[in-house]
């Protein structure tokens, strides 16, 4: 996939902030579409910042694959003009849509970079990637004529972030990125499909427990009672050993094996792979008398995967076809 990361000279953040950013919105000068009609007006507290436009956005920088892959599955990839932070390649459904959008950065893209493609909307698949040190606050941004938005699933303060998070809550965002970016059509078409796909997904025997291990050798990083991880091991009927309520958190050991879970879930990353946690498992005598260890009860799944998004249901179904291969199903 040939792809350019961009790296915006140290004169276009000065450029950026001295000219008017008529061209991140609709205008004569745009090379997109004048989509600014009576027909299109969208507003909505997103994680406790306003987001009001009154254009159709069309030119977007997406960062995060929750984001990259949302805006595609939506069928609004033209519209992007750069990403950043991409958490993996994306699925084989998208990655054509995907090839030609400039790569701005494998990191969080600065402000200068985002500003140098004069976006006129900037989605944010995590809080932190909408910060001074990354690529601007929502606040400067907005003034810059540059809308904001975080996806929902992600959001912290304790009066937006889901809880528990649910496929309902995840289906309902989806709906509100098909508002924004005016892709409802999309947007119910790919609800609808999910909806029936998680119908299918099938469930552990009764009582199955699991430790979602995100990443953390010395102390495991897993997934909380409320987050995403727990929506799909509900999905696949199993129960999870760590009931601390947050969406993630930091585990010990010795916690770990006193829960002895029937099943381990390991999040395959570049850095951390599944195969490297399998390793640390099998190497270490306490964590080698685990049940899941001594069976090889793993369960295994991407990290772009691993936070609510478009990849959560066929997730979840892979999980529950890997739950078949260990013999771990209940009855239909």
């Amino acid at each position: 996939m040939n792809r350019r990361i961009r790296r915006a000279p140290l004169a276009a953040l000065a450029v950026a902030l001295a000219v008017p950013l008529a061209a991140c919105g609709s205008s004569a000068e745009s090379d997109t579409p004048d989509e600014t009609t009576g027909s299109y007006a969208f507003s909505v507290d997103n994680c406790g910042t306003p987001v009001e436009l009154d254009a159709v956005p069309q030119r977007i920088v997406a960062i995060k694959s929750t984001s990259i892959e949302l805006v595609a599955a939506l069928g609004a990839a033209d519209r992007l003009v750069g990403t950043g932070f991409a958490d993996g390649p994306a699925p084989e459904e998208w990655a054509d849509g995907l090839a030609d959008v400039e790569v701005l950065s494998e990191q969080a893209p600065s402000q200068e970079v985002v500003l140098g493609v004069e976006p006129d909307l900037v989605l944010a698949g995590w809080e932190s990637n909408l910060a001074a040190d990354t690529a601007g606050e929502r606040e400067t941004l907005a003034k810059l004529g540059v809308a904001t938005y975080v996806s929902p699933a992600a959001c912290q303060e304790k009066e937006y972030q889901p809880d528990p998070m649910t496929f309902d809550a995840l289906f309902d965002q989806f709906a509100e990125a098909g508002d924004l970016l005016d892709e409802q059509d999309a947007a119910a078409e790919l609800v609808d499909r999910q909806r029936a796909e998680l119908a299918e997904v099938p469930t552990a025997v009764e009582g199955t427990t699991a430790l979602w291990w995100s990443s953390g050798e010395n102390t495991p990083f897993v997934g909380g009672a409320i987050g995403a991880p727990q929506m799909m091991l509900d999905a696949v009927g199993l129960t999870n050993v760590v009931t601390e309520h947050a969406t993630w958190t930091s585990l010990g050991w010795e916690a770990i094996v006193d829960a002895d879970p029937d099943v381990i879930v390991l999040v395959d990353a570049t850095w951390n792979s599944a195969e490297q946690k399998i390793k640390a498992l099998e190497s270490n005598p306490a964590t080698a008398a685990l049940s899941a260890v001594k069976a090889k009860r793993y369960l295994t799944i991407p990290f772009p995967a691993a936070e609510a998004g478009v990849r959560s249901v066929p997730a979840a179904a892979d999980l529950g076809a890997q739950l078949g291969e260990l013999g771990l199903l209940g009855q239909e």
